[in-house]
């Protein structure tokens, strides 16, 4: 079920009244709901893959119990090698069988020898990378003895299939979220207004400014050879604003739809493209999978307190992990690696954790070293999306030398790069981009907008981008981050 759909627009409300009206008073009977709600909710797309949710479910229940009565720290370390096990064996099996497959097949041919191990036609379960490696939080806290095994089956069920972040995060840790589902919970009116708020927030970024752009970059990447090589520049562009805008979107309905039933989920968008450096910005994007990557890969390899040498590996591989996390195809590890390159200076220069605040804080504008490091920033990470949008490395190379060479060969065509097929959507972008400035002292841009003006004033905002998500909404468009 999507968020920017009907059967969702259907759904939430039913579900809102259902939750506080006949189980307001009863919490286990209100995470009982939730479960039936978020299986009804992820079955909306295949049936058949809830026993994979349920499985996981289940292994880690009981392997977190077993862990928490156990001191023997050989029979721990085994039982979270089960949990381990179960859950990455599944993502690798879904995510991966193919890629190793052919990739293993093909470096025996390198040898002259022709090896063939035939590929299956695996469907990729929606949400499966988010969902294991919630799980997986919880039982790598309760081995570290961070947290106290749960002993409530419902409420773990409802923790790991909590609808609104099931499937694409954010990522939470069972040391946040868990423990909110033993609680009593009362609607909150100031609650369910912000929640109300950042939704409305999640589907104009999603709806009005990455469908918009989806528009302009798709036909652009499915059929590069027939447009002038400019073409890229303000494709690379718009596409890196359509990946913000779609996931960060996402994560803005569902903290905001959490608000509703008494929820707080992690932040996991911090304006990241407002950021000075490489380093600023993989602290602001993303957040949830960044450091669920720094505390259980990172750390344990050593993190930052060792030597530099070992500091610089460490980088690259959790680069290189994220990278494969996201899919199997090399342009995603490429573009890992790259990023990885980006932060190398910074790691040299030991300036990785020097631009910890908020651009501008107490100004309105920018200082000129402050946009000019912006710039460069947002225009690494821009050519960084190129890989990560492209489908193979063949493509990716191919795109980059067409728009080299027609640069080169014809400078003037960078004029034609703004004709009419992209003005409307760099416009809206635009715009949006103010309001994002507007707003980067906030967890979401709106949160406090004309907080302090006249309510007709903040009622025409409201309304505004009600109009706009209407006038926007067109052929669905699918979230990009449910295909990882």
């Amino acid at each position: 079920m999507l968020f920017n759909s009907i059967d969702f627009a259907i759904f939430l409300p039913i579900v809102f009244a259902i939750y506080w009206f006949a189980f307001g008073k009863s919490r286990k009977l209100q995470n009982g709901f939730l479960v039936i709600a978020s299986y009804v909710f992820y079955g909306w797309w295949d049936p058949r893959f809830l026993s994979l949710i349920f499985l996981s479910t289940i292994v880690d229940f009981f392997v977190g119990c077993a862990i928490g009565k156990s001191d023997n720290h050989t029979k721990r370390r085994r039982l979270l090698f089960v949990s381990l096990g179960v859950n990455l064996g599944m993502l690798g099996f879904f995510k991966y069988f193919n890629f190793f497959a052919s990739n293993f097949a093909r470096a025996f041919s390198l040898f002259g020898t022709e090896f063939s191990i035939p590929t299956l036609e695996i469907v990729l379960p929606v949400g499966i990378s988010f969902y294991t490696f919630q799980t997986l939080s919880y039982t790598i806290d309760i081995y570290r003895k961070k947290l106290e095994p749960c002993n409530d089956f419902v409420a773990f069920l409802a923790y790991v299939s909590f609808f609104p972040q099931l499937v694409a995060g954010p990522i939470e840790r069972a040391t946040n979220l868990l423990p909110q589902f033993y609680k009593e919970r009362k609607f909150e009116y100031a609650k369910g207004v912000d929640g109300m708020k950042q939704i409305l927030y999640g589907l104009f970024k999603k709806v009005v400014i990455a469908d918009s752009c989806a528009k302009c970059v798709n036909p652009f990447f499915a059929d590069y050879a027939n447009y002038p090589g400019c073409d890229l520049i303000i494709c690379s562009v718009l596409f890196a604003f359509q990946i913000y805008c779609d996931f960060s979107g996402y994560s803005d309905i569902a903290i905001g739809t959490a608000k509703l039933f008494g929820f707080s989920l992690m932040r996991n968008f911090n304006f990241p493209y407002f950021s000075r450096d490489v380093a600023e910005f993989w602290r602001r994007w993303h957040i949830s999978l960044t450091t669920w990557f720094r505390d259980y890969i990172y750390i344990p390899l050593g993190g930052s307190r060792t030597t530099l040498a070992k500091v610089i590996r460490n980088t690259f591989i959790i680069f290189i992990v994220s990278g494969f996390w996201h899919g199997a195809r090399w342009t995603f590890i490429f573009w890992g690696v790259l990023n990885a390159l980006y932060f190398l200076p910074l790691l040299l220069r030991k300036t990785n954790r020097k631009n910890l605040d908020t651009v501008a804080q107490d100004r309105f504008f920018p200082s000129f070293k402050e946009l000019f490091q912006m710039l460069v920033t947002f225009g690494l990470i821009t050519f960084a999306w190129i890989f990560f949008r492209a489908e193979s490395m063949e493509k990716t190379i191919g795109l980059i030398t067409k728009c080299v060479t027609d640069i080169i060969a014809h400078p003037a065509s960078l004029m034609l790069c703004f004709r009419e097929t992209y003005i409307d959507t760099v416009v809206v972008t635009a715009i949006f981009v103010i309001i994002e400035w507007l707003g980067r002292r906030n967890q979401y841009a709106i949160e406090s907008f004309l907080v302090n003006k006249p309510t007709p004033l903040r009622w025409a905002m409201y309304y505004a981008f009600i109009i706009a998500i209407v006038l926007s909404f067109g052929e669905k468009q699918d979230f990009i981050y449910f295909q990882f």
